[in-house]
């Protein structure tokens, strides 16, 4: 699985979350994960969660830390747990590295009534892809938020993380990949 953080800022407006957006972008052909920072700013019309459609919810964030995931096979189920994965890797580094306490509801994660993350599963004509951003900043956000701010990162720390959690998503799909080719078949 390919992986790479880009130093410049993006702000992501949904339109990456389309397929082959790495190889386009950047030359990443196969399965990736790819992270940046930005802002976020979704209008409804690039939403692809049409329950936050229906409920006229956009997404904004002056500043966010996103991942954008991309698996050729198109199994959207899968994915999904595959994005839960992600979201409870984020949750493990953040303690592991902050001792910062958050609770996973589905595909979010929370402090108290505050959110940390969005995250969205999709499928494409060839592939299904995952985008999960987590506030830097938590100012003007439509909801309760937290930022990566908020728990003492710094601004320099943000690529580290990005990288960090990229590279551990990455190693558990080679370990995922490893542990269905090394078993028999029984009968």
């Amino acid at each position: 699985m390919l992986q790479r953080f880009i130093s410049e800022t993006i702000t992501y407006d949904g339109t990456q979350l389309s397929s082959h957006w790495a190889f386009r972008s950047m030359g990443l052909l196969g399965d990736s994960i790819v992270s940046f920072r930005g802002p976020c700013r979704v209008m409804l019309a690039e939403m692809v969660d049409l329950e936050d459609v229906r409920k006229n919810a956009p997404i904004f964030s002056h500043n966010m830390l996103h991942f954008i995931v991309e698996h050729f096979d198109m199994d959207l189920e899968k994915t999904i747990l595959r994005q839960r994965m992600l979201i409870a890797i984020i949750k493990d580094i953040l303690w592991e590295s902050h001792r910062a306490e958050f609770t996973r509801s589905g595909d979010d994660l929370y402090a108290g009534e505050k959110k940390l993350s969005v995250s969205i599963a999709t499928l494409t004509p060839v592939s299904t892809m995952i985008h999960t951003g987590l506030n830097i900043l938590s100012k003007d956000t439509p909801v309760k938020t937290v930022g990566l701010a908020d728990l003492g990162l710094q601004e320099e720390e943000i690529e580290s993380l990005g990288k960090l959690i990229s590279s551990r998503y990455t190693k558990e799909m080679d370990e995922i990949g490893m542990a269905r080719c090394k078993v028999r078949g029984t009968t």
